[in-house]
């Protein structure tokens, strides 16, 4: 009976600690849109947001990452000030950028789900060689999963801001997919890349911080 007693302080531990790291993640988010530069030819500011995403994915894992993203969204749908320039609540979301919010909840869990696969079959086959060699690298494979973190949100973000256009400028469909290209991507590839070596880079070390937590890494 006590044995039982100390497994379940145990296991409420670990959900104790695994709620707070995933709210953690929600505020990185939250505070990454505090870093905004507006663009004069686009309604999507560049911001620090997409590095919390992929983050959460690599950090937590696909379910746990998907979830401090979905967090973050909530709060902002509440009224929190938290989305970029202080934006919140519903109107916000259905603006020209809230794909890309709605993206940020997709890419955590694609990213946890491509790096959990790559560990399960040690290395993606891929047929080229050049390639595969990457893939076997940690570094290598964490910075592949980002960048399907980072086509995630783009194509969540796109999607949604063709739409958008569509409605707003009354546009035909290719014309929104092309303006969608233009203005929401495009202009943010260099930088999001940059973004996702940055985040391979300090992968390891945020790991080995979890792991002091002892709390799974992916799932």
């Amino acid at each position: 009976m006590q044995g039982m007693s100390v497994s379940a302080r145990a296991r409420g531990t670990v959900l104790l600690r695994e709620l707070a790291l995933i709210t953690f993640f929600a505020a990185l988010t939250a505070l990454g849109a505090r870093v905004t530069i507006s663009l004069p030819f686009t309604p999507v500011p560049v911001t620090l947001q997409v590095i919390f995403p992929l983050l959460a994915g690599l950090l937590l894992g696909g379910k746990r990452g998907a979830l401090s993203q979905a967090e973050y969204v909530a709060a902002g749908l509440a009224g929190l000030p938290v989305f970029a320039k202080g934006g919140s609540g519903l109107a916000y979301l259905l603006g020209p950028t809230g794909g890309y919010l709605l993206g940020f909840i997709a890419a955590a869990f694609v990213v946890g789900e491509l790096v959990a696969m790559n560990r399960r079959n040690r290395a993606v086959r891929v047929s080229t060689k050049g390639f595969d060699t990457l893939c076997y690298s940690t570094r290598g494979a964490t910075f592949l999963a980002s960048l399907g973190g980072v086509v995630t949100i783009y194509v969540c973000g796109a999607l949604w801001l063709a739409a958008w256009l569509g409605v707003a400028g009354h546009l035909s469909p290719t014309l929104c997919l092309t303006q969608a290209w233009k203005l929401g991507v495009l202009p943010f590839v260099a930088v999001d890349v940059a973004k996702a070596l940055a985040v391979a880079a300090v992968t390891e070390g945020g790991r080995r911080w979890l792991e002091l937590l002892q709390v799974g890494r992916y799932g």
